[in-house]
């Protein structure tokens, strides 16, 4: 009995790590952004979804400047992030984002 319940514990801990491991896996973040069109001046806007390495999930201020440095790439300035979210939020948003699903 005691053996069971021993397996038990070690199976669940197992189980929660791997969840662990899969929650960290999927961190994305939705946010806006703008550009001035070069040809007609007029103001462009985007939404997107970004995946984010797992730390800066917990941190705002990091992931807007990660995402900033990706976006800036084509000329996007951001404007905020919106969100941050795990993998189960992602089927969601990518009709939203569109072209800039997971695009940076």
């Amino acid at each position: 009995m005691k053996h069971a319940r021993h397996i038990l514990l070690a199976a669940l801990v197992l189980l929660a790590g791997a969840t662990t491991a899969l929650a960290q896996d999927g961190c994305y973040a939705d946010y806006k952004a703008k550009r001035a069109d070069t040809q007609t001046g007029k103001l462009e806007l985007h939404y997107g979804v970004v995946r984010l390495a797992p730390p800066l999930c917990k941190d705002r201020e990091a992931a807007a400047q990660d995402v900033s440095r990706r976006i800036a790439v084509d000329g996007w300035t951001l404007l905020r992030i919106l969100s941050t979210f795990s993998g189960d939020d992602l089927k969601k948003k990518r009709d939203d984002a569109a072209d800039y699903f997971l695009r940076y």
